[in-house]
């Protein structure tokens, strides 16, 4: 068998398999797929245009970005000019600047509203949604440090106005020439220093007297001239009002030692300094930036009000009531006779003993409410302590151990996660609620109550013989003595304890007051014992 030779087609032999030049060739033919496919979707674009959009309308900028660009650059203003304080704006502003996006939505529906009634409508660009976008972020920021930052400064920074000589300028001091006003008894003595100091004390003679000490921070002693020029206290009588002021000088600083009289009422305004006042017989108002307050021996009532981020406070034998609003670190009270408000954080340790009338105390975390406190209450960023109060307590917190002992009167606690220790004084209402933490509740020998126990996750431990049921989630029911009172405890994820305790000493009565006879005033000496009865031997 014959072989024959290969097919040879017409024109000679083809040129042998290429791949890159396959793989340019395939390329070729995507780009122009793609590029007739492009200018096909123009068309239908420019065909779209064309049917629904009629002739191009131009469009004018919206007005909402240059309004906040405006705000933007006073609010600078006013920081860089000593206006605001830059702590207080960034503190605000953590805490409110959702009101921001808020006012500008309402800007954009309003203009939107005019676009359709208008033939030129409001271009908006990606730029001024970006500018919202980095204003939110930088509330978010504000308030993470406000929230986290306050302890960190409250140990490593922000420490008074020595905080400011960051270059480190000589100090220079000087004391200002005592200044002096004779001013009527009930005198209102209202104080304003910006940077350095307050000390208030009081005296018989009917003169306000302010001792100043200045403080610069200057090269040479000229400059420093200028400074106690500008920083030194100025006193202005007005009738009954006197006005302490210094003005503020970010290079200086001046402390002031103000003497009043006892029945004088004080109004204290400082910028970054302590604040110590004592003995004043007639109500106290303080406004404290910067700075520790600390109180004593006050007739009148007390409001306190912390603007800033950094403040321990202390209050010490006030008769009248006494409020105070902002952020603390450590406070302490005693001895307050009428009732206490506080309301704000609180990043350090909170100790609080006798107390007259209500207690009421709120922050983000925790509610506690108080009818009186003969005893002692402390709280901290863990436990919430309290032992021998009065009257109804209620308690409502997050995350923290509860402690109620020695109550003479109804107790109501609810927390979401964290142990919860009860103790009443007597047969008492009981209610507790907790998330994920035990319930122990110890009775005194007369208690009494209807008992309703609940726990989806724990066990139910009685030295008291009442009826458990259930497996994992279990409930506990029946009655202890009389059954007068109510005990209600529930728990999601705890064990629930009953135990009997010996009890606690009951509480004194509240003596009333003696009558007082028209025109005479009461008898201020003690009655005189009556003769001891001989011991037989």
């Amino acid at each position: 068998m014959s072989s024959q030779p290969p097919f040879t087609p017409p024109g000679g032999a083809p040129p042998p398999y290429d791949p890159r030049m396959q793989w340019r060739v395939y390329r070729e033919q995507q780009r122009a797929a793609w590029r007739a496919q492009r200018d096909a979707w123009k068309a239908q674009q420019h065909a779209w245009k064309a049917a629904y959009a009629g002739p191009y309308v131009p469009r004018v900028p919206s007005v909402v970005g240059p309004i906040v660009l405006i705000t933007i650059g006073i609010v600078g203003l006013l920081i860089y000019s000593g206006r605001i304080a830059a702590s207080a704006f960034w503190a605000w502003y953590g805490h409110w600047w959702p009101l921001l996006l808020i006012a500008a939505g309402l800007a954009l529906l309003g203009e939107w509203a005019l676009d359709m009634r208008r033939p030129t409508p409001v271009r908006r660009s990606g730029g001024f949604v970006g500018g919202l976008i980095l204003l939110a972020i930088l509330g978010l920021a504000a308030a993470g440090w406000n929230n986290f930052g306050g302890p960190w400064r409250a140990n490593w920074g922000d420490n008074h106005d020595d905080f400011f000589n960051f270059f480190g300028l000589p100090q220079h001091d000087q004391d200002q020439q005592v200044l002096r006003s004779t001013v009527p008894a009930n005198s209102v003595v209202q104080i304003e220093n910006p940077r350095g100091d307050v000390s208030v004390t009081v005296a018989d003679a009917s003169e306000v007297a302010v001792q100043a000490h200045m403080v610069a921070y200057a090269n040479s002693d000229a400059e420093a001239a200028k400074i106690y020029d500008a920083e030194q206290a100025h006193v202005t009588v007005s009738g009954n009002t006197v006005l302490i002021k210094s003005e503020s000088n970010e290079r200086g600083r001046l402390n002031m030692a103000v003497t009043v009289p006892k029945g004088a009422q004080v109004s204290v305004s400082s910028g970054r300094g302590d604040v110590t006042i004592a003995g004043l017989g007639a109500d106290l108002n303080v406004t404290a930036n910067h700075g520790d307050v600390h109180l004593s021996s006050i007739q009148g009532a007390v409001q306190v009000r912390f603007p800033g981020d950094k403040h321990d406070f202390s209050a010490h034998d006030i008769q009248g009531d006494l409020t105070a609003a902002g952020n603390c670190n450590d406070l302490t009270l005693s001895e307050i006779k009428g009732k206490v408000i506080l309301d704000g954080e609180i990043f350090g340790d909170v100790h609080v003993e006798n107390v007259g009338g209500p207690l009421h105390l709120h922050t983000s975390i925790t509610e506690l409410e108080l009818a009186s406190l003969p005893g002692d209450m402390t709280l901290n960023s863990d436990d919430l302590r309290v032992t021998e109060a009065r009257g109804q307590v209620r308690v409502t917190t997050h995350s923290k151990d509860v402690d109620l002992s020695q109550i003479y009167g109804d107790i109501y606690v609810s927390n979401n996660r964290g142990q919860i220790t009860l103790a009443p004084a007597g047969a008492f209402n009981v209610e507790a609620h907790g998330g994920k933490g035990d319930v122990e509740l110890t009775l005194p020998p007369e208690a009494g109550g209807t008992v309703e126990g609940h726990t989806h996750n724990g066990d139910i431990v009685s030295d008291y013989p009442l009826t458990i049921n259930g497996d994992q989630s279990k409930s506990a029911n029946g009655k202890i003595g009389t059954g007068t009172g109510k005990i209600l405890l529930n728990v999601d994820v705890g064990d629930v304890r009953i135990k009997k305790g010996t009890g606690f000493p009951p509480a004194p009565p509240t003596a009333p007051a003696a009558p007082v006879a028209p025109g005479k005033a009461p008898h201020l000496k003690a009655p005189k014992a009556p003769p001891a009865a001989p011991v037989t031997q």
